[in-house]
């Protein structure tokens, strides 16, 4: 594990990181770690928060001290370390996404600055999968990887101060969409109605980190009739499994 090192970064927190590089391998022994954490130390842990090479435990110092912990935390490091998986089933979420004028206002811009029509913007956009490698910044937000290099856009000089909850957006080499409205500075090429969370329910986050999300061209009429559905509490999110390979 000498790649692998325990720091302490506070009174009641252990950072575990990883090679510093963003790939799947890396970001699935991040979550495998964060998994067995959970399973084996539950009882002396307040939070894991995994995210792309790293992992950030917060302990109570009065129930187990930190030389026991670094202790345990260093055999389960070791399970990961010894571990064969090559594969592991994977969920993949459709979004759909309406990509019309009205919700994707710098679609025609981002397609011009490419030089590609917004149809091909649309089909590369929608052609892949997105591996979530970590959830932050606001509830349910998604850090996905995977976007193609041809439609990968500097962000906005100027970010703008509100952007509407279920924005579809693209930022540099990442895609996203937001799920609260907030500041950003990605460019909007579409919107979903789908919600990201809902605490009222007893898992309140709709997907989390290691799965997939797959958007999904939808017309505004479409976009319209989900979101009544989402409103009446009727509507459920196409979901497949997948074989993934970690390798790749």
């Amino acid at each position: 594990m000498s790649h692998i090192k325990i720091i302490d970064t506070g009174e009641q927190e252990l950072l575990i990181s990883f090679e510093k590089v963003i790939n799947k391998q890396i970001n699935f022994k991040v979550q495998f770690l964060a998994k067995l954490v959970e399973q084996h130390l539950s009882k002396n842990i307040i939070e894991v928060v995994p995210t792309y090479c790293s992992l950030l435990i917060y302990f109570n110092p009065l129930i187990i001290s930190r030389h026991d912990l670094k202790t345990q935390i260093t055999q389960l490091i070791d399970v990961v370390e010894k571990n064969n998986i090559t594969h592991r089933k994977a969920r993949v979420l459709s979004i759909p996404v309406c990509y019309s004028k009205i919700y994707g206002p710098d679609l025609s811009s981002l397609a011009q600055y490419h030089g590609l029509s917004e149809k091909e913007v649309i089909s590369i956009h929608t052609s892949t999968p997105y591996l979530i490698y970590m959830l932050g910044f606001t509830p349910g937000y998604a850090y996905l990887g995977g976007l193609s290099e041809k439609i990968a856009t500097p962000r906005l000089k100027n970010p703008r101060t509100k952007v509407p909850v279920g924005s579809v957006g693209i930022g540099g080499k990442q895609t996203c969409f937001y799920t609260i409205e907030c500041p950003g500075g990605f460019h909007l090429i579409g919107r979903t109605p789908i919600s990201a969370f809902n605490f009222d329910l007893p898992q309140p986050f709709l997907f989390s980190a290691g799965d997939y999300l797959q958007f999904q061209e939808i017309s505004q009429g479409e976009y319209q009739a989900i979101a009544a559905d989402i409103h009446a509490g009727s509507y459920q999110p196409t979901v497949i499994e997948i074989d993934d390979d970690i390798a790749q």
